[in-house]
């Protein structure tokens, strides 16, 4: 393959986080004191395509943003991380998307989204940014777009013969067809829980081979991920980290895991990457201030040793 056939090529949202971090998660009704509130570049699309960009991935991004302070500072942010947001646009009737995070004392957090310019990413968008597909090998999406839009890039990923990754987050219901397109399926436990309709780990798995997935990647945070395909399922283990805050964790491990791919690393190797992306993302506060560099990811490989090696 050659070099201009690695890039990465992401679409998918770009919010501005709002996170308060608290003692405890309040109950429905009630009120409690926070500890404090920051403001951090997020959204699971941009936060995936600069977790590949400062890994060292060559990463294009198809999205939305507001014309407003928001908007011009998430734009900053990609670029700064060397993202090619040449076909991320502004929509001057709509504000940018926003994500309202409370992280608890143990690192967890809960997250409610409001769409914005997001929710504004149309067909004929995709169809405009056609360009892009042209030099890219692999295709990264994720749901906090309208459906048409992910379904768009999709197919025309595949008609120009990349590989489509596809984290199902938020969870809604897709098509036998749909996920026949789609090489790398990476839900958590949760949304795979959500995607077959069952509650156990291993019945979600079965069923979602039975419907066609290829290659089932299921995130378990603390507990690493399984790999699983029609012919075998393998456990990767996770690094044993304090966490800080939990936020873009899981788009770390996308980051990280598209990278390795695109490098020729075989599933195992990948996950491998992506769980010690995770981890050291989790480390710290924030969404893409806390998300890891090359030489980091490097390091922590180099001396920490997964829970079961």
């Amino acid at each position: 393959m050659s070099e201009t056939k690695k890039t990465l090529l992401v679409i998918g949202s770009l919010n501005m986080d709002l996170v308060v971090t608290a003692p405890r998660h309040p109950e429905i009704g009630e009120t409690i004191t926070a500890n404090d509130f920051h403001t951090f570049p997020g959204g699971k699309g941009a936060n995936q395509a600069v977790a590949a960009a400062r890994l060292g991935g060559n990463v294009k991004m198809i999205g939305k943003l507001g014309c407003d302070p928001f908007g011009d500072q998430l734009f900053d942010s990609i670029t700064r991380n060397g993202v090619d947001a040449t076909f991320v646009t502004r929509d001057p009737q709509t504000p940018t998307g926003v994500a309202l995070i409370t992280v608890d004392q143990q690192g967890e957090n809960t997250i409610l989204i409001v769409a914005g310019a997001n929710g504004r990413v149309t067909v004929t968008d995709v169809q405009a940014a056609a360009p892009a597909f042209t030099d890219a090998a692999i295709l990264l999406l994720q749901h906090e777009l309208p459906q048409a839009a992910v379904e768009q890039a999709i197919h025309m990923g595949k008609a120009h013969g990349l590989k489509i990754v596809l984290n199902p987050a938020p969870a809604r219901e897709l098509s036998d067809e749909l996920l026949a397109e789609i090489d790398y399926l990476v839900p958590n436990e949760s949304e795979l829980s959500l995607l077959s309709g069952l509650n156990s780990l291993e019945a979600s798995i079965r069923m979602l081979l039975s419907r066609g997935v290829q290659r089932l990647i299921v995130t378990l945070g603390g507990d690493g991920a399984i790999l699983a395909t029609p012919q075998q399922q393998i456990h990767v283990p996770a690094f044993c980290i304090e966490p800080v805050d939990t936020t873009a964790a899981g788009d770390a491990f996308l980051g990280a895991f598209t990278v390795a791919l695109s490098e020729g690393a075989d599933l195992r190797e990948a996950a491998r990457r992506g769980n010690a992306a995770g981890a050291l993302t989790a480390t710290k506060p924030g969404a893409q201030p806390s998300l890891p560099t090359r030489q980091e990811l490097e390091q922590f490989l180099r001396t920490r040793a997964s829970v079961k090696d």
